[in-house]
């Protein structure tokens, strides 16, 4: 199923940014909620309003903490990513010692 995981109605507020990305660091609810001194019901209000912003409804096809993270991640970048501290596997050095995505999109 294709899906349109553009912000629709309006910019994410800071709150919002700050839960996506330790959604996309694959925090918890109750880690995110420790993390931030909320509790989970504030967290979980947070993703799902989140979600709305996306466009994006929860069925029992769809994860949607995982859609969330990848629409975050296509707006606002990887750095979820890169806290990781794991190579990419598309990126390669060039010959003037530059990381480079070697990844090929069609």
């Amino acid at each position: 199923m294709v899906r349109d995981i553009t912000i629709s109605t309006r910019e994410l507020t800071p709150f919002e940014k700050l839960v996506l990305e330790l959604v996309c660091e694959g925090k918890s609810n109750a880690v995110i909620a420790t993390q931030t001194s909320h509790n989970e019901k504030v967290i979980e209000n947070t993703v799902s309003r989140s979600a709305q912003v996306y466009g994006i409804k929860s069925d029992p096809e769809t994860n949607l903490r995982v859609l969330l993270a990848l629409a975050y991640r296509t707006h606002y970048g990887d750095q979820a990513f890169d806290k990781l501290d794991m190579p990419c596997g598309h990126f390669e050095i060039g010959p003037d010692g530059q990381s480079t995505c070697n990844r090929h999109v069609e």
